[in-house]
């Protein structure tokens, strides 16, 4: 006898204005089971996902929870249905504690008609046994790991007996071993009987974690894979539907130095003193575990905070940097880790956040030039292959490959002699990255200098002509040639050496 789904999409269209986002897409969900939903950035996936959980109203097309026809007007909906939907970005209210967050809007009463603390308290600590957690109720979600409260929002949806939780990009910020600990949690809600919809970019954490992949490709459906034919090939053909550059990177010749640490301390690690050189034509990359002080160091060469200690060249010149301005000026550029935050500015158009970095160098006596803008935004717009027709787009408008590029292009139109580059593929579909690769690689044979921070051992390995790896706020080491493995980068990275 065949298994009722627990929630099937029927023939799912979704329009916003002239853009048709779902195509008579149909999808199916069983109980017991992790299913992967993937496809490029703008593919449809987290519009489906957004119909089923009550966030969007289909334009055409049925849910059936239970094999019955039903509607889903609302997230509350959604939940009375068993449907919750965890999203990238964390809906929880720092200030608060485990238990209130948990149970926030649906607070058990007293006969008093009064908020039961102690109720929250008990049933909070219940769901975090549950998942094995060590905090409290009374902790504030403050002072969690982004893993921990990615297990508060775990327990909220717990909390409302779901049945199939949605997870999008859970993994994106999280470390090692805090991956390490949800997939095992995924896991045992699996064996309860729980559906899980597992959202992601990462191909080797699909193929882990999977029992069946569901692909969408340009708003329609483009294929499924069970779990004995779920690899990378494959999942990438579904994907993109077209050859991607996935060759093995050509190391040119380094040149002359063009950035050289000497004793840098940062206030991540005070007590550390961190050296090393960036030479002209290669991709040097940093790996390490969350909390290593990559990020912390990228933004203190840049200038954002201050060095404690030790001092930096470029191009041979020793130079004092005490602000981006200062950064900019000595030919430094940075992209930070979230490009929606502190790379772009999403309400203005591709032209505007293109030229913003040097507008001082597209006015005439304090006149803009109108004409100079749009010029060194279309130069690269096409350079880098933005993927619209004008640039008066809003950036907020372009997936996140595009985005990103459209960040690169700031600097890149400057023609700094040093890129700073924070996990510059995070969020961004296989077909993206593959073009973003390209224009990094780009602009290594153009003679620029590049640190590529990143956490996904895949595309370390891939990119870098040399790795560097960082723990606890020192260098712990540098690795080249046939020593650049994912063994040695993890001892290094975990200070097993």
């Amino acid at each position: 006898m065949e298994k009722t789904p627990l929630i099937e999409a029927l023939g799912i269209h979704k329009r916003f204005l002239a853009v048709h986002a779902l195509n008579n897409v149909s999808a199916s969900f069983y109980p017991g089971e992790v299913v992967a939903v993937m496809g490029e950035n703008g593919a449809g996936k987290s519009t489906l996902m957004k119909c089923l959980a009550g966030v969007h109203i289909p334009s055409e097309g049925e849910i059936h929870v239970d094999g019955k026809a039903v509607s889903i007007p609302s997230v509350n909906r959604a939940s009375e249905l068993g449907v919750v939907f965890i999203h990238q970005e964390l809906n929880l209210s720092d200030n608060l504690s485990v238990g209130a967050n948990i149970f926030l809007g649906r607070e058990p009463l007293t006969k008093l008609r009064l908020i039961d603390h102690a109720e929250i308290r008990r049933r909070t600590a219940e769901l975090i046994g549950q998942l094995g957690m060590t905090f409290t109720p009374d902790t504030r979600v403050s002072d969690l790991s982004i893993g921990h409260q990615q297990m508060v929002e775990i327990a909220k949806a717990l909390s409302q007996d779901a049945r199939l939780l949605i997870m999008d990009e859970p993994t994106s910020s999280l470390t090692q071993h805090e991956t390490e600990v949800l997939f095992k949690l995924v896991r045992d809600l699996r064996a309860k009987g729980l559906c899980i919809v597992f959202i992601s970019h990462r191909l080797a954490e699909v193929k882990e974690i999977s029992d069946r992949v569901i692909v969408l490709r340009d708003g329609k459906n483009s294929g499924e894979l069970p779990r004995e034919e779920i690899d990378h090939d494959r999942m990438v053909a579904l994907m993109v539907g077209r050859e991607l550059n996935l060759h093995d990177k050509e190391h040119g010749t380094a040149g002359d130095v063009l950035l050289k640490l000497q004793d840098v301390q940062i206030a991540h690690a005070p007590e550390e003193k961190v050296s090393f050189e960036l030479r002209a034509g290669e991709i040097v990359a940093m790996a390490g575990l969350v909390g290593a002080g990559r990020t912390e160091l990228s933004q203190a060469i840049f200038g954002i905070d201050r060095l404690l200690g030790g001092a930096i060249e470029v191009a041979g010149q020793p130079v004092k940097i005490d602000s981006p301005r200062d950064a900019i000026a000595t030919g430094i550029a940075y992209v930070p880790e979230d490009r929606k935050q502190h790379g772009i500015i999403v309400e203005m158009p591709i032209r505007d956040n293109v030229v913003m970095a040097g507008l001082d160098r597209y006015q005439n006596y304090g006149f803009v030039q109108q004409g100079r803008h749009d010029q060194v935004a279309t130069e690269a717009k096409e350079k880098l292959s933005v993927k619209t027709p004008t640039i008066l787009q809003e950036v907020g408008l372009l997936s996140g490959g595009n985005q990103q590029k459209v960040v690169l292009a700031k600097w890149i139109s400057l023609g700094p002699k040093v890129f700073l580059l924070d996990e510059p593929t995070r969020g961004i579909d296989v077909g993206s990255k593959s073009e973003i690769y390209e224009v990094i690689e780009e602009m290594a044979k153009e003679g620029a200098a590049v640190l590529f921070i990143s956490s996904e051992m895949e595309e370390v390995l891939r990119v870098a002509d040399r790795i560097l790896v960082m723990h606890e706020g020192r260098l712990a080491g540098e690795l080249t040639g046939e020593d650049m493995n994912e063994e040695r980068v993890m001892q290094l990275a975990t200070g097993t050496n």
